[in-house]
């Protein structure tokens, strides 16, 4: 396969992909309130965990200099 017929391939692949998702279509499919709520309650918990761990990095030279400056402050006191 030369390199036009790959580029022409890749093209037609993108061409079909964007033709198939302008014609939509009944999805036939059903979110119970049980999986509805569960995957809310993941996504809630997955942002929670990111931002948990977030906190955590930052937390730890944040308590360290503020142990440094009460050091030097009851040093100077």
């Amino acid at each position: 396969m030369n390199s036009r017929n790959w580029k022409l391939a890749v093209w037609g692949g993108c061409l079909a992909v964007l033709a198939a998702g302008a014609w939509p279509s009944m999805a036939l499919a059903y979110i119970g309130p049980g999986l509805g709520m569960s995957a809310i309650g993941s996504f809630f918990a997955l942002v929670g965990a990111v931002f948990l761990g977030i906190l955590g990095f930052l937390w730890y030279p944040v308590k360290r200099l503020i142990k440094m400056f009460r050091k030097t402050k009851r040093q100077d006191g």
